[in-house]
């Protein structure tokens, strides 16, 4: 999936049209509580300012409902892009309107424009809006795929826009963020260096049995963690207490079980505890042994230093989705047992978005790691093994 990039791209003089993925927290007073994904959008956009280029920025904030709601101003993502790049940055008071298209007209080289959020239009998801699509699509002179987290997804400013800028014989291309999650999520699933381990946890199976699926068919192993776990507990005929599990899943649990055959590793023991706290009475049981009254929290001891091993012998690494419930001590620690793991690894280690992120984040290990994907929706997707068609119609190298 080579794709040409921004940095092939001649911008000098040049409007870029690019989409970014500035769908950050806010607080109660409306300031940006989490920058990453501004900051991982900073070197595209000064790559084109630097060689003579101006941007003008598209994202999505929220969800809003096809018109503009204040709550979900990119104002304050203006502001922090500020605070984070060397050139000025203004914001339109719309997408497409004549605010927009007055500051795009007068936009000069080494400046930022940020138009105000996609979504305040009804035809931004539906992608069937063709005045709203032309007027984007007239704003740039090249468009620049750099939103990762929405690649999955075929709205206008992802789709429709690149498409109609393509047929007017423009560049549409990525910019280093897509490329870079390109690289580690396709290109290294399709030639892994083995063993090749994935580990999966978080709650629901319904939520990742075509992930599973797909990458029993390329993995050397597939770890199971998190409350999907006790649903595999359940399908195997096992005591899950009153922990979170989907009893209408446990046929499709039995069928990963039989398919998956030795690749598929399940939990061993299970920390559990009375309550969802962490004061609460705890207990370390057998997997499938979880008493009436308790919940399995956590994967156990022996199940992180098996798993933990099994991790610092891999050559490639997937981990999509927490081993228990990483926020309450003491059931972090299968999950920090993992992170340990994939940072004390040679392996090449990709850190799917979401949780996953948030708890390699939060437990210091994101240095120590090959990537971090910005996308959760789009990650798991990837590595369903599906194909974006918003990345697709992009310029090939």
């Amino acid at each position: 999936m080579a794709k040409k990039t921004i940095a092939e791209t001649d911008v000098a003089g040049k409007k870029v049209l690019m989409r970014v993925d500035f769908n950050v927290p806010l607080d109660d007073t409306g300031h940006v509580t989490d920058d990453r994904r501004i900051r991982m959008a900073v070197p595209t956009i000064q790559n084109v300012l630097d060689r003579g280029g101006s941007v003008i920025l598209m994202s999505h904030l929220g969800r809003p409902k096809g018109e503009p709601d204040p709550k979900f101003s990119l104002k304050p993502a203006s502001d922090a892009l500020a605070k984070l790049i060397d050139a000025p940055v203004q914001l339109a008071s719309d997408t497409a309107g004549d605010d927009a298209s007055a500051k795009v007209a007068a936009l000069q080289a080494g400046k930022v424009l940020v138009l105000e959020n996609v979504r305040f239009n009804s035809g931004e998801k539906k992608g069937d809006d063709p005045d709203y699509i032309a007027k984007l699509a007239g704003f740039g002179d090249v468009y620049c795929n750099n939103a990762f987290g929405t690649c999955h997804r075929e709205q206008a400013s992802m789709y429709a826009v690149p498409k109609a800028m393509k047929a007017a014989g423009k560049p549409a291309v990525v910019g280093f963020l897509v490329e870079k999650e390109i690289k580690y999520l396709s290109d290294t699933l399709a030639n892994p260096e083995r063993p090749f381990v994935a580990i999966l946890g978080g709650a629901k199976v319904s939520d990742k049995i075509n992930v599973i699926a797909n990458l029993l068919g390329i993995c050397d192993q597939v770890l199971i963690g998190g409350a999907m776990a006790y649903t595999f507990s359940l399908a195997q005929g096992g005591k899950v207490g009153g922990s979170l599990v989907e009893p209408d899943k446990v046929d499709l649990a039995k069928q990963l079980i039989e398919t998956g055959g030795d690749k598929l590793v399940l939990p061993v023991d299970t920390h559990c505890g009375d309550d969802f706290s962490s004061d609460c009475n705890k207990v370390v049981v057998k997997a499938g042994e979880i008493p009436d009254g308790f919940e399995g929290l956590d994967i156990g001891p022996e199940t992180a230093k098996l798993y933990a091993d099994i991790v610092l012998n891999a050559k490639t690494i997937v981990w999509n989705g927490p081993m228990g419930v990483f926020e309450i001590e003491p059931f972090d620690a299968g999950t920090k047992a993992v992170a340990q793991a994939i940072a004390d690894g040679t392996g090449t280690s990709i850190i799917g978005g979401g949780d996953s992120a948030a708890a390699i984040d939060q437990l210091g290990f994101a240095d120590q790691v090959s990537h971090v994907s910005t996308g959760g929706g789009a990650s798991l997707e990837m590595l369903e093994g599906k194909s974006f068609a918003s990345v697709e119609l992009l310029d090939e190298k």
